[in-house]
């Protein structure tokens, strides 16, 4: 059976087009990115994946709720936020926090592949430092800077996550899933501030 990464959607392949993000596959390859941590067993990244799957939950139902408002991600947000939501801006908000969480993750990672001899903690605790801790209520900073403190070592990250398979070739499917997420957050921060809508 092929490793988890080879059959996860990937950021790369999710389909921008002039109207924005495709709302349905960044929702899956969103779910997919959150599950390939599962293979490292014990909770031992709970504290993002809570939180991310929380935030995809409220994507979702968002776009459940008006999927024909709802074919992209910027067309989710001007709907909800344009009279569309009721008032709400409940998809919205899920939004900006899963983009924030993703990003972070996002930057861990790439910080774990430009160095190479770096400990994972350390690339977490770095993309921590620059991108969530700003956001974070002051009496939560320390839980999670403990929980850092807690993901696996380098090496047993590789091979938990590569299941058996090429470390080279996760490393250029990872280095694909990162580039197209930035591309991906990088024009929703955009999007967002401009709007009004919101700050990633």
């Amino acid at each position: 059976m092929a490793p988890y990464f080879e059959t996860a959607k990937s950021f790369a392949d999710v389909p921008i087009t002039v109207d924005g993000v495709d709302t349905a596959t960044f929702l899956l390859a969103s779910t997919d990115f959150v599950n390939m941590f599962d293979l490292l067993g014990g909770g031992v990244f709970a504290f993002v994946q809570n939180d991310l799957r929380s935030n995809i939950a409220g994507v979702r139902h968002r776009y459940q709720v008006a999927p024909a408002e709802s074919p992209t991600l910027e067309k989710l947000v001007t709907n909800e936020c344009n009279g569309g939501g009721a008032g709400e801006r409940h998809g919205t908000a899920c939004l900006v926090r899963l983009l924030r969480g993703l990003w972070f993750t996002c930057e861990a990672l790439r910080n774990m592949q430009q160095d190479r001899n770096a400990e994972l903690h350390t690339c977490f605790k770095r993309s921590f430092d620059v991108n969530l801790k700003p956001n974070l209520p002051y009496l939560i900073r320390p839980v999670v800077a403990v929980a850092i403190r807690a993901v696996p070592h380098r090496q047993d990250f590789y091979a938990r996550i590569t299941q058996g398979g090429s470390h080279e070739k996760f490393d250029n499917e990872l280095t694909k899933w990162l580039a197209g997420l930035e591309v991906i957050v990088l024009r929703l921060k955009t999007f967002l501030v401009q709007g009004g809508y919101g700050r990633v």
